[in-house]
């Protein structure tokens, strides 16, 4: 079995949609499992229907209405007949959803955000399964959380590999198109889970790795893996292939491309990934794979806007020691502040770090009690790999470099521009 995945930029509108299906078309359907994400800009929309939700706004009921209207005019651009069983599907997990949003007890923001925030994926899969059957094309929709069974940590859940490995094993047989969702899991208790900010790349390497598939490919609307993001350097080049070692590297300081746990499971089988383009399907994009690290061997380039950079330092001027280091990264993890950089000297200790859940301010008021504290917000973290004089020159010009670190390797910058 071979594992498509296509993101949320793939299937945002009604010509989306009709261009998986002529992917399909061209690259062939059977025996394919495909992972769908949420529609457009979906989750942010969703969020925002959380964030109204938990502020009791009078806006709550049109952020709703936003939702089920951008997702009703694609259907009404998909389908002809109103009366398609589509609409009544689709229909059926809104009114799921405003039910949820009606009658829930629960204060927890991590919980609520994912029973709502799944809507994006159940209700894109269900309508790009009734395309592809619509076209001829025949599919079968299948809810990902009655195969992907997670603990119950909301928001980033950890795959329960066990149960997950025998329920996915139940479809391995069967020669068909099927579609489900990405990101999404289930915990014990049938909540609905998810598996962190960009997931649905995850969920296409655990059924390859529950599968023993084929291979993974990523549909994208880039030729495949630069050497660096468009959208910050000028001359962007295509790398062809990447090694898993590699490829995990990048994905550890960054890389937007590819999320950082989806590697480990396609390494462990050795399952190629290939990232390529839904414009043109037939090129032959990135492999990520045993073998060569990078081909063409060049730096790369990646950038982590809207950091923070943290400075500590003893009040006494005594050396920050083993002792200290493991009190702040305690406190690190409790906060669940994500750490991009370390340096540290005799009497300081600075981290590059992304406040992802909004615990920053806490953090310091804790760390000020033992610690002289400073820091830096929306800073940038610049990574190069394989970086040379020319790259370091680059990442530097006209920016105020607060931080530099090298290894034989890596170079991190952190600059505030």
């Amino acid at each position: 079995m071979k594992i498509f995945k296509f993101g949320g930029a793939s299937v945002k509108d009604a010509a989306g949609v009709r261009n998986v299906f002529d992917v399909l078309q061209k690259v062939g359907y059977e025996e394919v499992l495909l992972v769908v994400s949420a529609m457009g800009k979906t989750t942010n929309a969703l969020e925002e229907v959380i964030k109204h939700y938990f502020e009791k706004s009078p806006k709550l009921s049109a952020s709703i209405q936003e939702v089920k209207k951008y997702h009703n005019q694609i259907l009404l651009d998909l389908f002809e007949d109103e009366s398609h069983e589509v609409f009544y599907d689709v229909n059926e997990h809104f009114a799921d959803f405003e039910y949820f949003v009606r009658s829930n007890k629960s204060p927890n923001y991590n919980f609520v955000y994912d029973q709502i925030v799944s809507y994006g994926e159940i209700i894109s899969t269900t309508i790009v399964s009734h395309y592809m059957n619509y076209k001829g094309i025949q599919s079968q929709w299948i809810d990902v959380r009655n195969y992907i069974k997670t603990d119950n940590n909301y928001r980033d859940a950890n795959v329960d590999w066990e149960i997950t490995q025998k329920a996915i094993s139940k479809i391995a047989k069967k020669k068909q198109l099927f579609v489900t969702q990405g990101f999404l899991g289930s915990d014990e208790n049938g909540f609905t889970t998810t598996l962190g900010r960009e997931g649905s790349d995850y969920t296409a390497a655990i059924f390859a790795y529950c599968l023993n598939a084929e291979s993974v490919t990523i549909w994208k609307d880039v030729p495949g893996v630069m050497n660096a993001d468009p959208r910050y350097f000028e001359n962007a080049t295509l790398l062809n292939q990447i090694s898993y070692r590699e490829a995990i590297e990048l994905a550890f300081y960054g890389a937007s491309v590819i999320h950082p746990k989806t590697l480990q499971p396609l390494q462990r089988k050795e399952i190629p990934l290939y990232v390529k383009s839904f414009v043109n399907p037939l090129l032959p994009g990135t492999s990520v794979s045993k073998g060569e690290d990078l081909e063409p061997k060049l730096p790369c380039f990646i950038v982590k806007k809207g950091q923070l950079l943290l400075s500590l330092s003893s009040i006494d001027f005594s050396f920050i020691m083993e002792e200290n280091i493991s009190e702040i990264f305690g406190l690190l993890h409790k906060y669940k502040i994500k750490v991009s950089l370390i340096q540290n000297s005799a009497i300081s200790f600075s981290v590059c770090v992304e406040d992802k859940y909004n615990h920053f301010n806490e953090l310091v008021k804790v760390l000020s009690k033992k610690f002289k504290v400073t820091y830096n917000e929306n800073v940038s973290l610049y990574t190069v790999r394989h970086f040379d004089e020319k790259a370091m020159k680059m990442v530097e010009k006209d920016k105020n470099v607060l931080l530099r670190q090298m290894s034989r390797e890596t170079l991190q910058v952190v600059t505030k521009e």
